[in-house]
């Protein structure tokens, strides 16, 4: 990957939202996702964002004319799903940026054309019903940030908190893709067996502990043939782009079941992410050195080893996650933020991720997701999870209003947001991701 012009900072829409400060989606962001507009019907189409609009990519293919890779991947666009466009590989999807990026920005010579063309094309966001950007197949979630196991590890194990695989092998687990809802939808408190530390046997009932863990999710472009691994120095070819990413966890009911084989139904009744998929090409100005590790630490094998990855293999990505209550709504009092970290921090790279998935010839397929696992950093306002933050359960949360939390109650809301800054570049987001806890089912 590599900047070009659709990264100048000095570039401007036509579309006068797309310039306002503090702006998620200007011009140099133009992610994909998927949409429903009344003016269109029921169904639904792929679109960009820009500024405070969306923009029907295959409606706008048609209308400017465009042709070769850029019509392809546009002719991609015209389903309910970013699949087909992902599986077109990089070369199609920068084209088609190229092209979108020059039709909606200001000042190119006849631009006051091309918005008269694509201004109809334009819809508000704020009308659209945002659908999940992919049907996804298969959820990979692994644990990226050493700071995050090293915290969870040392609750449980004072002595030895970091396992002795994790600074050798990217740890990850399959979770449930069916269960991956768009974000707004509320979710239902699961009902799982719990078993008291005091306690001879199980009992059933709703989770008493749910939490969440702030991470970020990347959505796999073009897959690999089954048996065939992926090279490191190839291995950023196969992902499309990013999304934020809340994995729900039931820490009570996954204490009981995750010994031997790790995480079962304490992760696989919901995983929030946002509906705009951020391309890697337009977080290309935020690429950065890998994790420092320290000196005493192993490098990493051979197959995980490559030193453009390791020199900017990293991504800056501010993530941060704010809660509001159900009592806070009603007060009309604002979220309260309860943490703020960066991707930066994570142990292992996106590259050495997907590297690491197809290492044993298994094939990863457009559309997959790999979600990074919790994002924690070194600082206290960095925790990304509640079992952090309130050292499990140990030290509760003040909210706004009296209230106190150890962790999730019912109409708890969180909202997750992220951004990328850094200076001489502008300012891109993801958006939000948001939802709201529901009751457990009664009788479950």
């Amino acid at each position: 990957m590599a900047l070009d012009e659709t990264h100048d900072s000095h570039r401007r829409s036509w579309l006068e939202s797309a310039n306002a400060e503090g702006c998620d989606f200007p011009i140099q962001n133009l992610p994909f996702g998927v949409f429903v507009h009344p003016r269109n019907g029921p169904a639904a189409r792929a679109g960009v964002a820009i500024g405070d609009r969306v923009l029907d990519v295959a409606a706008a293919a048609d209308a400017l004319a465009l042709v070769g890779d850029a019509y392809i991947a546009a002719q991609a666009c015209r389903i309910d799903t970013l699949a087909a466009l992902a599986a077109l590989g990089r070369p199609h999807w920068r084209t088609l940026r190229l092209l979108l990026s020059r039709a909606l920005a200001h000042g190119i010579p006849g631009w006051e054309a091309r918005r008269r063309t694509l201004e109809p094309l334009l819809l508000p966001i704020a009308e659209c019903e945002l659908r999940l950007p992919f049907a996804v197949g298969d959820f990979t979630d692994f644990y990226s940030s050493v700071f995050h196991a090293e915290n969870v590890g040392r609750l449980f194990r004072p002595d030895s908190p970091l396992l002795p695989n994790y600074k050798w092998v990217p740890i990850g687990y399959h979770g449930r893709a069916s269960s991956v809802i768009a974000s707004g939808t509320p979710f239902v408190r699961p009902c799982g067996q719990t078993r008291a530390s005091d306690a001879a046997a199980p009992v059933f009932g709703p989770c008493g502990r749910l939490d969440y863990e702030v991470e970020l999710g990347f959505f796999v472009g073009p897959g690999n043939a089954l048996g065939a691994p992926i090279s490191i120095t190839r291995a950023l070819d196969h992902v499309l782009g990013a999304v934020l990413l809340i994995d729900w966890s039931a820490r009570d009911i996954q204490a009981w079941e995750y010994q031997p084989l790790g995480p079962f139904l304490a992760k696989s009744f919901a995983t929030t992410i946002s509906p705009w998929v951020v391309t890697l090409d337009a977080l290309e100005p935020f690429r950065c050195a890998a994790f420092a590790r320290p000196a005493a630490d192993p490098a990493p094998l051979p197959y995980l080893a490559d030193p453009a990855d390791q020199q900017h293999g990293g991504l800056s990505v501010q993530v941060e996650m704010h809660l509001r209550s159900a009592a806070m709504r009603a007060q009309g009092l604002p979220p309260l933020r309860l943490s703020r970290g960066d991707f930066r921090d994570a142990y292992w790279t996106v590259a050495q991720l997907v590297t690491h998935h197809a290492s044993n010839g298994c094939n990863l397929r457009a559309g997959d997701l790999l979600g990074t696992g919790t994002i924690s950093g070194a600082t206290p306002d960095s925790l990304g999870s509640m079992i952090e933050l309130t050292r499990n359960g140990q030290s509760p949360l003040a909210l706004p209003g009296g209230e106190q939390r150890t962790f999730l109650q019912d109409g708890d809301e969180l909202i997750q947001r992220g951004r990328c800054e850094r200076d001489g570049w502008t300012a891109i987001g993801f958006g939000e991701a948001v939802a709201t806890v529901l009751p457990a089912v009664a009788g479950a």
